[in-house]
């Protein structure tokens, strides 16, 4: 019995490691090993996280603030927070209603875990990002994909809305501007959202932490503009690390009715307990401070997504719809599907991505990874040099499949 390995829980036939990490790890281990590697993998913006933003946490630390917090976060950063979406939005939230978690990826597991159970469904538009399928599985209940069209530039309809959504179905995901697509709902798309939701009793989890990297010159649609009536029956899912290029310091953040922050409340206390504390003096200067970092960091993805998508789709086969948002585009190469190099032949999304890898040393995420086969996702939070650089390369690669 010694040399035989114990048996896991059942929910782990249900989950995969996130692609996306996997990807990334991958293509810095090649790099440490020597390989001349572009990431167009990673899912960070390629900027350092604002100077005062990390003094604020150097002083946390200087000031010796390194003990256990509240465990929705210190109070201070809650009010902030609420300030800053009546700022920005002009809704009403009291702090007691925000919960500040590890990243927005423990931000979703906690309203998964306090609001879905079995015998639950949850839509999830599709292409969705990695870890929603996972963290909806992982509470017992059963997401249900909807799945949108290029055609339709990844917009939701009513029509695919109700052919979806069951006597069964509790919430819907909603991710504007998209990962992986860029793509961003339309008020059309919303409204509707808005209407089966009120009719139905589901509850909405707006995720949008792409939400200050909008392209365009109209204002970002969102399902409380649409319906403010709608605010008892949403969570705002949301942090810093995009809009303040803060991936590694782990801070997000979540708001709702009190109830669901409550139960919320409840998961992390027998979770994590609090997030790092000197990560929330840094997220505190972030959205207390000044917020012309993010509006910077915008504009200078606006030149790459401008050149990187003229590349793409000027590629024989390529189409690529235009990103309203985030920084990644997500073409359609299926029309290299079937061909193939070293008699190896690719035959979905997985196979390209490692073709590139192998032959070109350019990391991608397929498609499958966000329920679309016959995508790929190319970050271009990387400089105006890589990115020419890898486009180069993906047009020779293409060019070298027989």
């Amino acid at each position: 019995m010694a040399d035989q390995l114990l048996p896991l829980a059942e929910r782990m036939s249900q989950i995969k490691p996130s692609p996306t990490l996997a990807v990334n790890a991958k293509a810095k281990a090649m790099k440490a090993e020597g390989a001349d590697i572009l990431n167009f993998s990673v899912g960070e913006p390629d900027f350092p996280t604002p100077e005062h933003v990390c003094e604020a946490g150097i002083q946390a630390i200087n000031e010796r603030f390194t003990r256990y917090t509240a465990v929705p976060g210190i109070p201070e950063l809650r009010e902030a927070i609420v300030q800053r979406f009546k700022e920005d939005h002009g809704w009403e939230y009291a702090p007691e209603q925000a919960q500040v978690s590890c990243g927005g990826k423990h931000g979703l597991y906690n309203i998964a875990q306090a609001l879905f159970g079995p015998g639950d469904e949850v839509l999830i538009p599709t292409p969705y990002w990695v870890s929603y399928p996972p963290i909806i599985l992982l509470a017992g209940a059963t997401p249900v994909l909807v799945p949108l069209e290029e055609k339709d530039d990844f917009d939701l309809t009513a029509e695919n809305l109700a052919k979806y959504a069951t006597s069964k179905t509790k919430g819907i995901i909603l991710n504007s501007p998209s990962n992986p697509t860029g793509a961003v709902f339309s008020t059309t798309a919303l409204q509707a959202v808005a209407s089966m939701a009120k009719d139905n009793g589901w509850v909405v989890i707006s995720d949008d932490i792409y939400d200050t990297i909008v392209y365009g010159d109209e204002p970002l649609p969102h399902i409380l503009d649409v319906d403010p009536g709608l605010k008892e029956q949403t969570i705002i899912l949301n942090g810093v690390s995009k809009s303040f290029a803060m991936t590694g310091w782990r801070i997000g953040y979540s708001l709702g009715p009190q109830h669901i922050i409550t139960a919320m409340n409840k998961i992390q206390s027998q979770s994590t307990s609090n997030s790092s504390s000197v990560a929330q003096k840094a997220a505190l200067a972030a959205v207390a401070g000044p917020q012309d970092f993010p509006a910077m960091m915008k504009e200078s993805f606006v030149p790459r997504l401008d050149y990187i998508l003229k590349e793409l789709t000027s590629m024989e086969g390529i189409t690529c719809v235009k990103p309203n948002g985030a920084f990644y585009v997500f073409p359609n190469m299926s029309a290299y599907f079937g061909r193939s190099y070293d008699g190896k032949t690719i035959e979905g999304s997985v196979d390209m991505s490692a073709y590139l890898l192998e032959k070109s040393f350019m990391a991608t995420v397929p498609g499958a990874a966000f329920g679309a086969d016959d995508f790929v996702r190319f970050s271009f939070a990387a400089s105006m040099e890589e990115i020419q650089e890898g486009m180069k390369r993906l047009r020779k690669a293409l060019e070298q499949l027989s």
